[in-house]
């Protein structure tokens, strides 16, 4: 089947696709990874914090405390409705990243060409197919233009096989073997295009009969979930030890067992640190979705934890720090250089018809790439009505690009079937090779190539011959090409990617331009954004002759790398890695995988990028815009920092809570803490630390500093002294007002009460001194977080109720106090950061952080 003008595909109606995948489902095969509610109940009771409320409460039931133990249990309860309302909200922020990611598919419905993600391709729809694509769904293809695809996937055998359009009379087809018309769903096409229509999606493709699902692979736990995990597990162990102890100690001295594990479960809650686990995955998840909302889809978490580290950003040129949307500015035909402005103010001059209508016949029919769309927008202007325009001439073949002739070309018949002539097109050494060129003639050309491409320009040269043998010869060098001159195109930087250069170099990175473009082209566009080295560039045939010692030492005094081809992009990488740097790529095409793979982190094009290339990157961006890329870096600094604040909060609070619930029983003093405060404490604490903190703006200098070393741990000793003290002047604090409450005839649930209040009012005060360890609380307060309004007043409203609901009070084993010591208790809480504000000021004084 020859291949229609596209035109004339009309394809499904959006009726009819709603329709169909209404009835017939996603275009997906159901994700094994989904934890059902039941699932996360599950999670909950085998946690240690959720044995230990268990415990208590039936400790109280064999007291006798009923109330006690109700209450308890109805904190179970509480925690289990939290934990899945927080596991639902990241199984949703994941699922959209899931949607976003899904394989991408180019169909034809009521006539418009759109891309939707492939889980939303329905049977009947009409796919068109090019190199660097995944197959989508099973189909028949219509027409077959030398399309090969990889079908290792479901056959095992690495070698590509060609396809052929359908045709009647074709046996059925199984995955494997030539000449077949048939595409599966995950596949990958490797040459060629093609037109199919899709027959099967979801379970039913062939994928999804064998079971194989496409999925990235698992990776093992991060640097800094092991880091974490092993501190947990530190603090687990002393805790358990400390918990041991404190029930024989208690149960020695005051001669009550049941009291004693009461203690050591208290204990045992006030030191079990199980907020960390749920910090490091709310704060990469949620992280990721906010990354997303910057047009940057993460598919590999762990790549969030490297965008902080990453000192080098190597990026394309086209479409990424440029607009990607390529216009005709001049042409050079008969030794004359002719301007173009394709809103009409300069159209085609008469000596550049002919070059002109020979660009456009060289371009494919129905273009996708950007400076063929543009040489077609000459048909809108005047030029479109001369005769140089041949709607009615058939294409007869298409001679492609080839790695060692970047040029194509295009044979076309009459239809009077008398003429035939050929198109050309390709980069202009290629252009002088077809037209066998001497020296001189390209030298002389050469400098005209120069002009255009200081200019900014990209230059293409053009190229015509005649045929009148019946047969086609086997490649474009048989025939005898004459030279009609070049085309100029120009694409235009985006107008943020100048400050987003600065930003980068404020925050410490360098940036890298890797194109296949010409040198002078590169240098000026790199002139307009602002990019340090731009008077001189590394070309792939300089690099070819280079060995990799060479390449190394080389590549630090470059920051432009002209006319590489993707192969190269690999030696650039590692030279880069090698030399120390943490390196974020971006790229978009098949050969690009390897590189993508080997960068730190690979960022892969989601406009113009081929599947391949997202499945091996570590990033997608989904706007193909450098600005995007920097955003990303600085929310990626933004989360680890404020992972950092969440885990200092969480440290500082749980050593007053520990001390308070350890102190006493070593004093043989009264208890304070009761599993019920604890558990009042742990659901201020739990929010705080992962949704208040998560939501916390970038420290003002967070791209102004240079990049965290890949190696920094989370805790430096520094960080967990600062915590650690924090901690400790809070428990100072609160145990001078314990102290004080006995010394003045308090009972023991009137001392609890003021203790209590001190160590609430002080959770708060940790909470809002750790927002920022450079900021005072003075200016963070002007800082809105919504998450942190919520928690501050369902706290204060809580504590409250506890204190003047009669009911309440007792089963919190409260007393009444009178209205100004709690004043002077929640003052004391307060005041217990004061000393850490004043190091904040100190340190800003003195030029250091803290």
């Amino acid at each position: 089947m020859t291949f229609p003008d596209i035109d004339s595909v009309s394809g499904l109606s959006a009726r009819e696709a709603a329709e169909r995948l209404r009835t017939d489902g996603y275009n997906e095969i159901a994700d094994s990874r989904h934890t059902s509610t039941f699932q996360i109940i599950v999670g909950v009771i085998r946690e240690p914090m959720f044995i230990l409320l268990v415990a208590s409460g039936l400790i109280y039931f064999f007291l006798g405390d009923i109330s006690e133990g109700l209450m308890l249990l109805s904190f179970v309860v509480l925690v289990i409705g939290i934990t899945v309302y927080q596991e639902r909200k990241t199984e949703r922020a994941l699922e959209a990243l899931r949607n976003l990611s899904s394989p991408r598919a180019l169909v034809i419905r009521d006539h418009e060409q759109m891309r939707i993600p492939g889980r939303e391709v329905v049977c009947g729809d009409m796919l068109i197919l090019a190199e660097g694509d995944r197959v989508p769904a099973d189909g028949i293809l219509l027409y077959s233009n030398n399309i090969m695809v990889d079908e290792s996937l479901l056959t095992g055998e690495s070698v590509p096989v060609r396809k052929t359009a359908w045709r009647e009379g074709l046996p059925p087809a199984r995955p494997g073997g030539n000449g077949q018309p048939v595409v599966y769903s995950g596949t990958l096409v490797v040459q060629g295009q093609g037109l199919a229509e899709v027959r099967a999606t979801g379970s039913r493709t062939e994928m999804g009969r064998i079971g194989v699902v496409l999925r990235s692979l698992e990776r093992g736990d991060t640097r800094l979930k092991i880091e974490i995990t092993g501190i947990v597990r530190t603090i687990a162990v002393a805790g358990l030890l400390l918990c041991v102890t404190i029930v024989v100690v208690y149960g020695l001295t005051r001669h009550d067992w049941l009291g004693g594990f009461l203690a050591g479960i208290t204990l045992a809650m006030a030191i079990l640190p199980e907020e960390f686990p749920v910090v490091l995955t709310v704060f990469l998840a949620l992280g990721a979705w906010r990354i997303s909302k910057k047009n940057v889809l993460t598919r590999q978490v762990p790549a969030i934890e490297t965008l902080g580290s990453a000192t080098v950003l190597c990026v394309d040129k086209t479409g990424t720090l440029t607009e990607n949307r390529m216009a005709v500015r001049c042409f050079f035909a008969g030794g004359e250089l002719c301007r173009h402005d394709e809103r009409g103010k300069n159209p085609v001059p008469e000596t550049c018809h002919e070059l002109a209508e020979y660009a456009i016949l060289a371009c494919k029919k129905d273009p996708f790439d950007p400076m063929e769309r543009a040489l077609f927008r000459l048909k809108e202007g005047d030029f479109g009505s001369t005769e140089h325009i041949h709607a009615n001439w058939i294409l007869v073949q298409e001679y492609a690009l080839k790695p060692d002739l970047l040029a194509m070309s295009n044979v076309w018949r009459s239809p009077d079937g008398n003429d035939y002539i050929i198109a050309a097109k390709g980069a202009p050494e290629a252009i002088f090779d077809l037209c066998h060129f001497d020296t001189a003639q390209a030298e002389a050309l050469n400098t005209q190539i120069d002009i255009m491409a200081a200019d900014g320009l990209r230059v293409l040269g053009v190229a015509k011959a005649s045929f009148t043998r019946a047969r086609l010869p086997g490649e474009q060098h048989d025939f005898t090409f004459t030279f009609l001159g070049l085309v100029g195109f120009a694409d235009p930087v985006r107008p943020q990617v100048k400050d987003a250069i600065s930003i980068c170099y404020s925050a410490g990175i360098r940036v890298i331009m890797i194109t296949g473009d010409y040198p002078l082209t590169a240098m000026n566009i790199a002139r307009q954004i602002g990019l340090a080295g731009a008077d001189r560039c590394l070309t792939g045939a300089e690099m070819e002759v280079m060995s990799s010692e060479e390449l190394h030492r080389q590549i630090t005094g470059f920051t432009i790398f002209a006319r590489v081809v993707p192969e190269q992009k690999l030696h650039i990488i590692d030279a880069l890695k090698a030399n120390g740097d943490v390196v974020a790529m971006t790229g978009d095409g098949v050969n690009d995988a390897p590189a993508l793979k080997s960068a730190d982190i690979g960022i892969a094009m989601g406009g113009r990028g081929t599947d391949v290339a997202r499945e091996a990157s570590s990033l997608v961006l989904l706007d193909d815009n450098f600005t995007s890329i920097v955003s990303a870096v600085r929310l990626g600094r933004r989360i680890y920092d404020n992972i950092r604040k969440a885990m200092a909060y969480v440290i500082s609070v749980h050593v007053p809570i520990a001390g308070m619930s350890l102190v006493p029983v070593i004093l043989n003093m009264p208890l304070i803490l009761l599993p019920v405060h604890i558990v009042f404490l742990e659901l201020i604490i739990d929010p705080a630390c992962s949704i208040v903190f998560e939501s916390e703006k970038e420290e003002a200098d967070v791209m102004h500093r240079p990049p965290r070393r890949v190696d920094e741990r989370l805790f430096t000793k520094r960080s967990i002294l600062l915590s650690i003290l924090q901690g400790t002047v809070v428990l100072m604090v609160v145990m001078g007002v314990y102290f004080m409450a006995l010394a003045r005839g308090f009972g023991e649930p009137e001392t609890r009460t003021l203790a209590f209040t001190a160590i609430v009012f002080a959770n708060l005060s940790l909470i809002l001194t750790n927002r920022s360890w450079q900021e005072t609380i003075t200016s963070t307060i002007r800082t809105p977080n919504r998450a942190l309004v919520w928690v501050f007043s369902l706290t204060l409203v809580c504590l409250a109720l506890v204190l003047f609901v009669p009911a309440l009070r007792e089963l919190f084993r409260f007393g009444p106090v009178p209205l100004p010591d709690l004043v002077m208790c929640a003052a004391a809480g307060g005041a217990s950061v004061t000393w850490f504000e004043i190091y904040k000021l100190w340190n800003r004084k003195n030029g250091t952080t803290a």
